[in-house]
């Protein structure tokens, strides 16, 4: 649907987004000093909440309680890597096993923590979800992986002047200097210090990596031009997906933060990552997006194991949002990272293009699958073979997948060969090498996953679903010389039904803190067209993942902000969740992508798939406070001394009741529900002031919910109203859980959120 523009005047204001991908830690301090052992490695030192207000000040206290451990100035400069002195308070530095742990007993250390080394998790999606051409003029910083500034998707062209309360820079290095940066890409960092010292080797400029903020890869191109990327007309990946490429926000204002490299086996590591974070909060961003995360197990949210819960509990203090991908572990349950209350965790779903690619048999029968192959092939008919058949060992059945020399050369020349995957995690672009390494020309590959296409430069590769690969082994059984002619791929719009949840996008619940709701919401992430690096060929590259999906809702974020620049990160949450859809384009409830099309329940997608449009009026919104967090934490059984080393405000939390389930969420979940229960919810009016809205409930099956008051009537004194809902089982077995839903309406704003409950007949197995 077109959007008028007179309706985002407010588009106007300036904000900051910081789409990071992220970690973090905690550490404090006592006095003492040790022998030097041999070998050192980074630890970073967490000392909480900032004690001074002044960074000279902070980081003087660094040095000084590294002084008294090391026994002069000279050591602790020489051994000190970083100082986080802006959002939080805390250093990394070269210390031994038994410094560190000396270290940890100083007064004020929270934690002190060995670094480590983390992995990272278009033209169609934003018109698919309703935002056609109109967004904001805010101040985004993206993250990760760097940029490649010379991209159209970074042109400042229209771009309002930098807003005087930036603080950044643009960081020179390696290609990239201050006149790479221009009122769209205002400011760039690049850290690398701590990775340094984690490889033990020295890193030298290389074609694979660049010293600098500059992107050798493509991730932190693709998520920043997705968020925020600018007009770019006729935008394409070799002929397909041609169209206007834009992001969410593209009149927002861009800095880059790069903390994670190519370089190794790739990833970034916490020292690195905490310092573009207390960085991107000094120079003032105003939103924060995370496309990464701490897979299973999961640790607590006061354990200096999950640094994206510590950082982002920092950011959120100082009103910042942070939006975080759900993982890539899907269809698992249970696999569900970033699943703090305070971050919105974004699942990943499918829109309506596919790239439609015939197969056409000797038999003239024509069966169709997907491609991104966009090179040169031959148009006529060709061998055709099952790679079973031309296995170098007929006993091993790593032929069936074509894995690396799996194949017979000789009978795999100048044939396409049909593959089946036998993996969870298809790998169509590794048998293609095999394919090519065998000297065949094309590859069919029949997988059971049917979200995200692998783009194989050299050869075919089209991937088909196990149906339509049985009816390409049936024929070749049949046929005395099988031969099959390969088409280019076409692009295709609006003939299958979505959005689809991608199946390797991770599932709740979470195995953490199982009464807070993830994901919370879906937002498009599969086969996502932004920009790359030229590298890539068009400057534009098709990729997949929830790392695709979170700068979708970052984006969005960014355009509620400006609407609402007084809201707080929960605010905007709810209002996220309250107003995504749960029904696809053929009308019908979100499926999952599956074979089997089971439908989607909130584990898969939160509250549904992402509404923009609806999500700036919610009518209602669900707002948490960040005492309410502090409480949630210590419903969870944390000690009152780790949670006020977060706030830096003393907690006793033994004057607190259990809150984790009444923690005032756009959700509701229930994990063990015995007879009954009672939750409390408030809400915020931020629609018309005198408003009425009556309640409408789907309780889960074999669950009775009651709703008190039914109705819910605001005026000019009164603004925040609380209701509460009464759960009833009279079940007398253990299940599953169910779902069902919470909404209130006004005639105008329909303000859902999902429910999930539980029934147990036992605490313990004990009681059996």
């Amino acid at each position: 649907m077109d959007v008028n523009p007179r309706n985002w005047k407010w588009a106007r204001k300036s904000h900051i987004l910081l789409i990071l991908s992220l970690f973090l830690l905690q550490n404090h301090l006592k006095v003492f000093v040790i022998l030097v052992e041999a070998n050192s490695s980074v630890h970073i030192v967490y000392l909480g909440q900032k004690k001074y207000e002044d960074p000279a000040t902070t980081k003087r206290s660094h040095h000084e309680m590294l002084s008294n451990l090391l026994g002069s100035k000279e050591a602790a400069k020489s051994s000190i890597l970083y100082s986080y002195r802006h959002g939080f308070s805390g250093f990394a530095a070269r210390l031994t096993e038994s410094q560190a742990e000396a270290i940890s007993d100083f007064p004020g250390v929270v934690q002190v923590i060995p670094n480590r080394i983390h992995k990272l998790h278009t033209t169609r999606s934003w018109d698919f979800i309703g935002i056609n051409r109109h967004s904001s003029k805010n101040l985004l910083t993206k993250s990760n992986m760097g940029v490649w500034p010379e991209s159209e998707s970074f042109n400042d062209e229209g771009m309002a002047p930098i807003p005087s309360r930036w603080k950044g820079i643009c960081q020179q290095g390696q290609l990239f200097n201050s006149t790479n940066c221009n009122k769209k890409l205002i400011g760039a960092r690049w850290f690398i210090k701590g990775l340094r010292d984690q490889l033990k080797m020295p890193i030298n400029e290389s074609d694979m990596e660049y010293l600098s903020p500059r992107d050798a890869g493509g991730h932190g191109t693709h998520t920043a031009s997705t968020a925020t990327g600018y007009y770019v007309n006729k935008a394409n990946y070799g002929g397909l997906a041609t169209g206007l490429a834009r992001g969410g926000a593209p009149l927002a204002h861009l800095a880059i933060y790069k903390a994670c490299w190519q370089i190794g086996f790739g990833g970034c590591t916490d020292a690195d990552v905490l310092k573009a974070i207390d960085k991107s909060i000094h120079d003032g961003v105003d939103i924060l997006s995370l496309s990464l995360g701490d897979g299973i197990p999961l640790y607590s949210y006061v354990d200096h194991r999950d640094s994206v819960a510590i950082g982002s509990f920092h950011a959120v203090i100082k009103g910042i949002t942070v939006v975080c991908s759900a993982g890539n572990d899907g269809p698992i349950s249970q696999t569900i990272a970033n699943t703090a209350p305070w971050v919105i965790t974004i699942a990943a779903t499918t829109i309506d293009r596919a790239f439609l690619t015939a197969i056409t048999l000797g038999n003239n029968h024509t069966l169709w699958g997907q491609s991104m192959y966009t090179g040169k092939h031959n148009h006529g008919f060709t061998g055709l073979t099952y790679s079973e058949r031309i296995a170098v060992d007929p006993n091993d059945d790593s032929a069936k997948d074509c894995q690396p020399g799996s194949l017979n050369a000789t009978m795999a020349a100048g044939k396409i060969v049909l593959c089946f995957s036998q993996s969870p995690q298809p790998a169509i672009a590794s048998a293609s090498d095999s394919v090519l390494e065998a000297g065949g020309v094309g590859v069919i590959f029949a997988q059971l996953r049917d979200d995200g296409i692998q783009s194989c430069d050299l050869i075919p590769c089209i991937k088909v679903d196990y149906e339509v690969g049985t009816q390409i082994l049936s024929y070749i059984r049949k046929a005395r010389s099988p031969t099959a002619k390969l088409s280019f791929p076409r692009t295709v719009i609006g003939k299958w039904s979505s959005p689809r949840v991608a199946s390797f996008s991770s599932r709740g619940p979470s195995s953490m803190s199982p009464a807070v709701l993830k994901p919370d919401i879906a937002a498009p992430g599969v086969d996502i067209l932004a920009a790359v690096p030229p590298s890539y060929g068009s400057g534009f590259a098709l990729k997949s993942g929830t790392s695709m999906a979170c700068p979708h809702v970052s984006g969005i974020v960014a355009l509620i902000k400006s609407a609402h620049p007084n809201w707080s990160p929960a605010a905007i949450r709810s209002a996220l969740v309250t107003t995504a859809s749960q029904v696809g384009t053929d009308g019908s409830g979100i499926a999952q992508d599956d074979p089997n099309h089971k439908a989607a329940d909130p584990f898969d997608v939160g509250g549904g798939n992402v509404n923009p449009n609806k999500a700036v009026d919610p009518g209602l919104i669900y707002n948490i406070s960040i005492g309410d967090y502090v409480e949630f934490l210590c419903s969870m059984g944390y000690s009152s001394a780790s949670i006020t080393t977060l706030t830096k405000t003393t907690i006793d939390c033994t004057k607190k009741g259990h809150f984790g389930l009444n923690l005032n969420l756009p959700s509701i979940t229930i994990p063990n529900l015995r007879k009954t229960l009672t939750i409390t919810r408030t809400v915020t009016n931020v629609g018309p002031v005198t408003s009425v809205y009556k309640v409408v409930v789907q309780a889960p099956h074999g669950i009775t919910m009651t709703v008190t008051p039914q109705t819910l009537s605001f005026n000019v004194t009164t603004q925040i109203l609380s209701f509460k809902v009464t759960f009833f089982s009279t079940s007398k077995l253990n299940g599953d859980y169910k779902f069902g839903s919470l909404t209130w309406k006004d005639g105008k704003h329909r303000v859902r959120i999902p429910i999930a409950v539980r029934a147990i007949n036992f605490e313990s197995f004990a009681d059996l």
